[in-house]
């Protein structure tokens, strides 16, 4: 007897999945609920567990082939006992996999040659490189760098209201002159790299002005991989860029642009961080300021917070707001559901809690269905300026950008402030002008007075 194993529906819009890896291998012993098989869609990747108890008797799916919902994965055959019970499995000696001598020896060396010289166990997985040679078009989507950090709109928030420092590191130990110092500060050289030709090694002004001359050889990508590189796009990859065309063909997209002065920000998050984090633990961000001046305006203005069904116009009375999130395999789009009837500390948990999900590569499908309006961060990266696409079916989208101290007038007195441009994209087939411009004035006067954001004006 057995049990088949079918692909599970998706979720929203979602029809077809690429089988990203069997975690099984044929006449593997699996239990009830045991992740089977990992699909990858182009939103999040899926794993698919064991309808029974029982040995994984057949793969009919392998892995890179692609699959609809409803596809038959494999099967499950429910072995006999000697009592015949169905159900219960018989014991079977466990042979790990088939591997080559010589790289078992030189794991077990490496292992015994370690300086901690702690005992492992070496599992068969480790050791079997079958899939070496498997090319697949994408792995799971796991985060070995540090993604977009959801709360952060500078590198660093604690000093967020002063201008970055370009100056090269200096070692101490390393003897500099003062000219040579002032070069490798305004052409941004890593000083440490030169070998100085002065008395004790002392880097002169000569030093620093021959490195700038020395022919730089060819890169680190061009020695490992040549002059070009050819890769498959992944399938989120290639769903990002089929959605973002889309946007682009299908809407009238038009960008407007403000700019937000975050002094009085920066100064209430400096005063209250330490009582906030301590009463709610969790850390006061900026995010929560513009996801709750961006509700006041959608508010006041329902057609940003709707979208195009068709011949009709479904205004969302409800606001579900999207965090773009950069990640080494593409943009993920989480959203803060209701985030209208959340606090301030509700939003950052909120927050947090999905940015941790991206990094540990576990946001679902649930966590990126059912947003209203979205806003995305470039001013992490550096951007000054620019034109965000739209999300769609969304209507809008809010653009942030880095903080920069910039002279502004105030009182008729010219004063140092942290100035960021804020640009908002929206479709112009259901949003005028009038409505946009109106909009990121709002979101403008409301965080240049954030008490307006706690009496809901």
């Amino acid at each position: 007897m057995s049990e088949k194993i079918v692909v599970p529906t998706l979720g929203e819009s979602v029809t077809e999945a690429t089988v990203a890896k069997w975690l099984k291998n044929k006449g593997d012993k699996v239990s009830s609920d045991e992740p089977l098989v990992e699909l990858e869609t182009d939103k999040v990747n899926v794993e698919v567990p064991s309808p029974s108890n029982g040995v994984l008797e057949n793969i009919s799916a392998q892995e890179g082939e692609t699959v609809n919902v409803g596809a038959l994965l494999g099967s499950i055959s429910q072995a006999k006992t000697t009592t015949g019970k169905i159900g219960e499995i018989n014991e079977k000696k466990y042979s790990p996999p088939k591997t080559k001598k010589t790289e078992t020896k030189k794991i077990i060396k490496e292992t015994q040659n370690s300086p901690n010289k702690k005992k492992h166990s070496i599992k068969p997985l480790v050791l079997d490189d079958d899939t070496s040679h498997k090319i697949f078009d994408d792995e799971p989507l796991i985060l070995n760098e540090e993604p977009l950090v959801l709360n952060e709109i500078h590198e660093n928030e604690e000093n967020a209201d002063k201008i970055n420092d370009s100056k090269v590191p200096i070692n101490n130990n390393l003897r500099v002159s003062p000219a040579a110092r002032k070069i490798a500060s305004e052409k941004k050289i890593d000083i440490q790299t030169i070998k100085g030709s002065g008395k004790n090694g002392l880097v002169l002004k000569e030093d620093v002005m021959s490195l700038m001359g020395v022919k730089p050889g060819p890169s680190e990508r061009k020695i490992a991989h040549g002059p070009e590189e050819r890769i498959k796009m992944t399938r989120l990859r290639l769903t990002i860029a089929k959605r973002l065309k889309e946007a682009q063909e299908n809407a009238a997209m038009l960008t407007t642009f403000n700019e937000v002065n975050m002094h009085e920000i920066i100064k209430m998050r400096n005063d209250y961080k330490d009582d906030f984090q301590k009463k709610y633990s969790v850390k006061l961000g900026f995010m929560s300021f513009f996801v709750k001046a961006s509700i006041i305006g959608l508010k006041n203005y329902p057609s940003i917070n709707a979208e195009i069904q068709g011949d009709e116009i479904v205004y969302k009375n409800y606001y579900n707001i999207s965090i773009a999130v950069g990640t080494d395999k593409g943009l993920v789009v989480p959203v803060v559901k209701n985030s209208d009837e959340m606090s301030f500390a509700d939003i950052e948990k909120n927050i947090n809690s999905l940015g941790q999900k991206a990094r540990d590569g576990k946001i679902t499908i649930e966590d990126l269905q059912g947003g209203t309006f979205t806003i995305t961060n470039g001013g992490i990266y550096g951007s000054m300026l620019s034109t965000p696409i739209l999300n769609p079916p969304q209507s809008a989208v809010l653009g942030m950008h880095n903080i920069i101290e910039r002279p502004v007038v105030e009182d008729g007195e010219v004063k140092i402030r942290p100035i960021m441009y804020l640009a908002l994209s929206y479709d112009h087939r259901i949003i005028d002008g009038k409505e946009a411009v109106s909009f990121l004035k709002i979101v403008k006067d409301s965080l240049e007075q954030p008490k307006r954001l706690f009496l809901n004006l």
